[in-house]
């Protein structure tokens, strides 16, 4: 098995990026690994949503948004003992992603994955150049069992 002694977890508070975050922090307690917690903005799809209409004061409330997502993040691994550096991105999750793990060198990349969407939400991206493709890594893709997602159904 390869040694992972610089994990990348990406979280965006949901219940997939909770999962994430779960089974880094495992991973990094297990292997004593240093790790890191990323954040990304992705205001493509805001935009889109708002025609364009996005006022300074709304992209402010996104970037507080995600700003807390990923101070929350970051507490809840301190209080489990991993201690994480903290990033935060404005972009496309794909790019950025790529990116800090590429910056990092890391060895691993965890993200969470919705069963329900297909693996394209991290690694086929609507028109990117796929994760997979994007970092010289392994990624470890956090999956939701059937009743995890039944009860959050329910």
């Amino acid at each position: 098995m390869a040694s992972y002694q610089k994990i990348l977890l990406c979280y965006d508070g949901s219940r997939e990026g909770r999962k994430a975050l779960r089974c880094g922090a495992d991973l990094a307690l297990d292997l004593k690994a240093e790790t890191h917690l990323l954040s990304v903005v992705d205001m493509r799809s805001s935009i889109a949503q708002s025609a364009g209409l996005l006022t300074d004061v709304a992209c402010g409330r996104f970037e507080d948004t995600a700003r807390d997502i990923l101070e929350e993040g970051v507490n809840w691994l301190t209080e489990r003992g991993v201690q994480a550096h903290g990033h935060f991105a404005f972009g496309n999750p794909i790019d950025e992603i790529a990116s800090l793990a590429n910056q990092l060198q890391v060895d691993l990349v965890v993200v969470g994955h919705r069963c329900r969407t297909g693996l394209s939400r991290w690694w086929m991206g609507a028109g990117n150049t796929p994760l997979l493709d994007r970092v010289s890594c392994s990624i470890l893709v956090a999956c939701s069992s059937v009743a995890e997602q039944q009860q959050a159904a329910a």
